[in-house]
């Protein structure tokens, strides 16, 4: 018998390395999914539409909030982000586990519609190292920067809503943390007892 997939909620301020360690995670696992966005944000040089991103107007955006097609969206930065509520829901009842990169009010949006998603928050090890990282990336001016870093504040602020706080220090400690956390959801009775069914009525015979 095959049992739902798991659905994980990674979010971190702008800097904090969120895209880099769950690339990093799927990459390590296989067997897991990032669940691809839609946003009204303009593509990036090295970004590929459909794998990075669903890249649409304004107005295609708002025909799915419309018709309630969305599972979260929020407006960051000017832009609008969305996550696919039928492409989410088909892929965990594949038995598929799902990552949704998203920040904290998506986050919140999507605990009050799907119950029994596990919530990570990854902090960098100091504001100093974030914005040299924000600077590091070589994208924005100063201006953006200091935007970036007065809103990772607020988005910070947010950790305990969370089930998990990882602080990206050291990349490849972060990284096993993911896993870690993974792994023991992957454990959890609930979902095991459906995986391993055929098993456990054989041993309780």
């Amino acid at each position: 018998m095959k049992a739902t997939g798991q659905l994980f909620i990674v979010s971190a301020p702008s800097g904090a390395g969120k895209t880099s360690l769950v690339k990093a995670l799927v990459a390590a696992l296989g067997d897991i999914e990032v669940s691809v966005s839609h946003t009204t944000r303009a593509q990036r040089a090295d970004e590929r539409p459909g794998v990075d991103y669903h890249f649409s107007d304004v107005a295609a955006f708002q025909k799915i909030v419309e018709q309630a097609g969305f599972l979260e969206h929020a407006t960051v930065f000017g832009n609008y982000y969305g996550t696919s509520k039928s492409l989410v829901s088909e892929t965990l009842q594949r038995g598929v586990d799902v990552i949704l990169e998203i920040d904290w009010q998506g986050a919140q949006q999507v605990r009050k519609t799907l119950a029994g998603s596990c919530s990570v928050f990854i902090l960098p090890p100091s504001k100093a190292v974030l914005e040299d990282r924000l600077r590091g990336r070589g994208q924005d001016s100063d201006d953006i920067i200091e935007k970036r870093m007065r809103v990772a504040v607020d988005e910070m602020s947010h950790f305990d809503e969370y089930d998990y706080l990882v602080v990206n220090d050291d990349f490849e400690l972060a990284l096993q943390d993911l896993r870690s956390i993974v792994q023991s959801h992957r454990l959890n009775v609930n979902r095991s007892q459906v995986l391993h069914a055929d098993l456990i009525e054989q041993l309780l015979k």
